[in-house]
């Protein structure tokens, strides 16, 4: 399955490609170069079906990619009090669909203008350009997910909007070219992660609520 933001950049190459073979002269090169983007872009867009693992009280993860950090965080931007949080660092090679930690209503989506630093480091998760989603639970806990643009990711796409309802690893959006997500939990959260692991978007759990 390809994720929706991908048509464009397939099509386009696509296009680039046969206009490359059958039009110019000579042209052969240059749509090779066209079918390799036009693969790259099939193979970087895909969106696999995820199953969110059974049970109460799961936390799952947000994004693919490997945890760089998992802790407590004092209160901040986006949490309010002092918490936990895990951070999951998505490398170009990751799927890059992101998907609710959560089920439960949309409290808030913010948005903030930033730079464009390294995404694994954690400069990136106040200066980098990122988009913060609270997500507030049928038993009144708030999980908050930021996805966090990297130093080669300059687009963040977000499909949701304050008050919409969304489902635990429901495609909740993605970030292109490598980048960056943080989850902020309660305080009570047990974290089930640590620094180094491997994650995947709507399945590995991240946390467990009491």
């Amino acid at each position: 399955m390809l994720a929706p933001e991908g048509w464009p950049f397939v099509l386009g190459g696509a296009g680039f490609t046969a206009a490359a073979y059958f039009l110019w002269p000579r042209g052969i090169p240059i749509a090779l170069a066209g079918l390799l983007f036009t693969l790259f872009s099939l193979w970087f867009f895909r969106s696999p079906d995820r199953t969110p693992p059974a049970g109460a009280g799961l936390v799952v993860s947000p994004a693919d990619g490997k945890v760089v950090f998992s802790g407590e965080c004092p209160p901040g931007r986006y949490a309010p009090e002092a918490g936990r949080k895990v951070s999951i660092f998505m490398s170009p090679f990751d799927v890059h669909v992101n998907r609710a930690p959560v089920s439960g209503r949309v409290a808030s989506v913010r948005y903030n203008r930033g730079e464009f630093h390294v995404a694994n480091v954690d400069k990136a998760s106040l200066a980098n350009e990122q988009n913060g989603v609270a997500i507030l639970t049928r038993e009144g806990r708030t999980v908050t997910y930021v996805q966090i643009a990297g130093m080669l990711a300059r687009r963040i796409v977000c499909d949701l909007a304050g008050g919409d309802m969304v489902r635990q690893g429901q495609r909740v959006g993605m970030i292109r070219f490598g980048s960056r997500v943080d989850v902020y939990l309660p305080a009570d959260t047990r974290l089930e992660v640590a620094p180094g692991d491997r994650v995947r978007a709507g399945e590995s759990v991240i946390g467990v609520f009491p």
